[in-house]
């Protein structure tokens, strides 16, 4: 596993083993996990969403305690992965860092409670599963909007980006940490 420019946040990249038959690879190990990350992640819920191309979603997150690490990884198509420092107080807070995921390179990514998530689907059927550590709270469940002039998130050109309701309507990062619902590094 390889750290990434966001504390806390990791991108596993497997080795593919292939014959004649296809190919295999170990999505996740819990050991090696451990030993990268310096704990186990806890799965309490695991997610799969199908998008269209263009369907952006996020930037997601939930209040801290207890929050919700996630490892994601894309089975079908390809997505712009962007990880958002949302943490109050860390020394990289309102910065991103995106990586490209699926089925090309079966890489993976980790993200720890208190960053941001968001995702662009590249292709039409990308398919996402999500391992997370926390059930779904919809009263703790936030977003910030992906398109914020100040954190200027270098997205895909993209002709009419389809974002939910909740997603075009999110606060941008100044108006999140006005309303006092941002998580704390501390």
């Amino acid at each position: 596993m390889k750290e990434l420019g966001i504390e806390g946040a990791w991108l596993h990249t497997p080795r593919q083993h292939a014959d004649h038959r296809g190919t295999l690879h170990e999505a996740y190990r819990a050991r090696e996990f451990t030993e990268a990350v310096g704990h186990p992640l806890a799965l309490a819920q695991a997610n799969v969403s199908v998008s269209r191309r263009g369907a952006l979603r996020g930037i997601h997150y939930a209040e801290l305690p207890p929050g919700q690490a996630k490892y994601v990884t894309c089975l079908r198509g390809a997505v712009l992965d962007v990880v958002v420092d949302l943490r109050l107080g860390s020394p990289g807070f309102g910065s991103w860092e995106a990586v490209e995921l699926g089925e090309h390179n079966h890489s993976a990514l980790y993200l720890p409670e208190g960053l941001g998530h968001s995702f662009l689907a590249l292709t039409d059927d990308a398919t996402v599963m999500y391992l997370c550590s926390e059930p779904y709270n919809p009263a703790r469940e936030h977003t910030v909007h992906p398109f914020d002039p100040d954190l200027a998130i270098a997205w895909p050109d993209t002709p009419e980006p389809l974002l939910s309701a909740k997603d075009a309507t999110a606060p941008t990062l100044t108006e999140a940490v006005a309303a006092g619902r941002l998580p704390r590094y501390a």
